[in-house]
């Protein structure tokens, strides 16, 4: 369960990183608040994003990816009835 003080802290991190202003800080930001693996299953889990939502199959992604057929589904889960996050990211970074 959530809690408000989750909620609070939740909120911080949110408005942490809009308040980043290019690659380098974010790069810098994400070096001291998360391991290396963390930011490593992050970033993987938008390029399985980004290839489903480019129409790739799971057997491809997981080829291609490493990532499990849970890590998989949970993303294609987000992307079908999330809250649009996933596809708000893949159409301002992947304009053309």
């Amino acid at each position: 369960m959530i809690t408000d003080k989750d909620r609070k802290n939740m909120q911080q991190f949110y408005r942490a990183v809009l308040a980043l202003e290019d690659e380098e800080e974010c790069r810098k930001f994400f070096d001291d608040v998360a391991t290396i693996k963390e930011v490593l299953d992050l970033s993987a889990r938008l390029e399985v994003a980004r290839m489903l939502d480019s129409g790739a199959v799971f057997s491809e992604i997981s080829r291609e990816t490493g990532a499990s057929s849970a890590t998989i589904s949970r993303v294609n889960k987000c992307l079908s009835y999330g809250e649009g996050g996933y596809k708000a990211v893949l159409d301002r970074i992947y304009k053309d």
